[in-house]
């Protein structure tokens, strides 16, 4: 743990010295999404690669890049790519940005990610804002020693999903005219996608929408004491008695077809965050 620690300070302290301002709030783009933050006034990019201690993106439809600017007045930091358990990497990997952005004082971050609906009132290309989350990745980056500087041993999940950033997301979407769904995550593990027997164990415990990442850096952001919001789109919608293929190609332009409507939510949001968020 203290040569984990050690590389996120340095990594922390490289962009530290590089951008002119530290952000605030903290932008995650799944599949797919990272055309949602075109509104961002960039003043830095950086590529994973040229980044100490940075994993690589190994996915289709992930940009594996830092950006640095300001949207709506406020600094942010967005990640354009993450990184999954099922490439290989450990939770500690997964949720390495995480643990950079907490470095460098954000204290608001939002996830977005590509996922299947499982509820059959949902439609493909919907927004679903993420109430809550199921871990069925088998995973979790705060297993071994804690660090106490980061975060609490036991971090309190019952309300891991920010209220005051998911009205806001409510208020967002009536605004802009924009149809929200809103559910429950599981994630899973991966890369292999869902049996439709999965498919009713997954409805049957509650579950609205499923996905293979996000998870992992959600809890590590509420151990670090972030504010957190999610959204998904809703790429395909699984219905176990008439199965059919997802293809990684449509879920990635049914994700950027749906692009500039999550942008419009997120815009909307970190205008009107304030001091309570």
């Amino acid at each position: 743990m203290q040569e984990y620690k050690a590389k996120v300070k340095e990594a922390a302290a490289f962009l530290r010295k590089r951008i002119d301002r530290q952000p605030s709030i903290g932008i995650m783009t799944g599949t797919g999404l990272g055309e949602s933050v075109g509104a961002l006034n960039m003043s830095k990019v950086f590529n994973y690669r040229d980044l100490p201690h940075f994993p690589a993106s190994t996915v289709e439809g992930h940009y594996g890049r830092l950006l640095c600017g300001t949207l709506a007045h406020h600094n942010v930091a967005v990640l354009q790519g993450r990184f999954h358990l099922y490439e290989g990497y450990s939770p500690l990997e997964v949720t390495f940005p995480v643990r950079v952005l907490q470095a460098l004082g954000v204290r608001i971050l939002i996830v977005t990610n590509a996922a299947g609906g499982l509820n059959p009132d949902f439609s493909a290309g919907n927004l679903m804002l993420i109430t809550d989350h199921i871990n069925l990745s088998g995973a979790n980056p705060l297993t071994g020693p804690n660090n106490d500087d980061w975060g609490v041993r036991f971090p309190d999940m019952n309300r891991t999903y920010d209220v005051h950033l998911s009205d806001l997301a409510r208020q967002a979407a009536k605004a802009s005219g924009i149809h929200l769904q809103q559910g429950v995550y599981a994630g899973l593990l991966g890369p292999s996608l869902e049996t439709p027997a999965e498919i009713r164990f997954l409805k049957t415990i509650g579950a609205d929408a499923v996905g293979l990442s996000t998870i992992q850096e959600v809890i590590v952001a509420v151990h670090g004491g972030m504010h957190v919001l999610g959204l998904s789109i809703l790429t395909n919608i699984n219905d176990p008695d008439n199965p059919c293929p997802a293809v990684l190609k449509d879920i990635i332009e049914i994700a950027r077809k749906a692009a500039p409507t999550l942008e419009t939510l997120i815009k909307y949001v970190v205008e009107n965050i304030d001091d309570r968020s």
